[in-house]
């Protein structure tokens, strides 16, 4: 199976069994899943987050997405439990196809790595 063709399974199926999970069968968005990977590698799952938490949230999760990829590496956890990364090269300027491609694969590498799908 092509590498596009396998990624676009894996996401298909990332997308259904999230949705199912988290939104009630609403199929979930990159922006949603990003936000799920942030509250996971935070380990703080049963409370609400304030807005900026949100956007701090969503950073995390970029950061943990993209270090597979050499992008950033993991830091360390300050006293309130939050992970920092630092920045180890910037990325390239992307389309907007380009960086959902990424995302997307980085989300289902992310899933693949725990487990969540196969």
């Amino acid at each position: 199976m092509a590498r596009d063709e396998e990624l676009k399974e894996r996401w298909d199926q990332l997308v259904v069994k999230l949705s199912e999970q988290f939104s009630d069968g609403d199929p979930l968005d990159i922006d949603g899943m990003v936000y799920l990977v942030g509250v996971q590698e935070l380990g703080n799952y049963h409370r609400s987050f304030k807005k900026d938490e949100k956007v701090n949230l969503m950073h995390i999760a970029i950061c943990r997405l993209l270090e597979p990829y050499g992008y950033y590496d993991f830091d360390f956890y300050d006293d309130d439990g939050w992970p920092h990364y630092t920045v180890k090269e910037q990325l390239p300027p992307l389309k907007p196809g380009e960086q959902s491609v990424l995302m997307k694969e980085a989300l289902v590498n992310y899933f693949l790595e725990k487990e969540y799908i196969k």
